[in-house]
This record gives structure tokens, sequence and C-alpha cells, in this order.
């Protein structure tokens, strides 16, 4: 696998094109909140193959994919 990453390096702040990027004003920072993830447990769990054939075709990080599904719908679900 190839890598740019010296070249990066190498490249100073002031060369960065930053102009598709929206600046962050005070208007972010009023809505913004920190999240911080709650501790992850390692489990068994069992999936259809072709549900697990599918989220591994979309690329890495299937098994992130798999809590963000879950997440989704426990935060849909969960009592308020």
């Amino acid at each position: 696998m190839r890598s740019d990453l010296k070249r990066i390096d190498q490249t100073s702040d002031e060369d960065i094109d930053y102009s598709d990027i929206p600046e962050l004003d005070a208007s972010f920072f009023e809505t913004a909140r920190v999240v911080i993830p709650p501790g992850k447990k390692q489990v068994t769990v069992r999936l259809d193959s072709d549900v697990l054939a599918w989220l591994k075709s979309q690329g890495r990080g299937y098994q992130t994919r798999i809590n963000a599904i879950l997440r989704a719908y426990y935060e849909a679900h969960a009592p308020k």
C-alpha cells in the first residue's frame, strides 16, 4: 500500500486549501456537544449470512457499522 505520509508531513499549514470547509463560528459552538461513547464489550452474535456478507461488502469497519445500526435503533426506541 502506497502512502503520501512523507509528502503530507512536509506540507505546511499555509499550503492546505480549506476553501471547501466552512469556518466554525460562534453559532456552531452554541449547539456543539461533547459525546463520549460508552465502553465496548466483546460479544458473539449470530447474523444471517446474507446480512453479514452485505455488511462486509461495504468495506472495512463492518463491526462499527453493526454498532451504528444497533445504536440508531436503540436511540429511536429507548425510553425518553
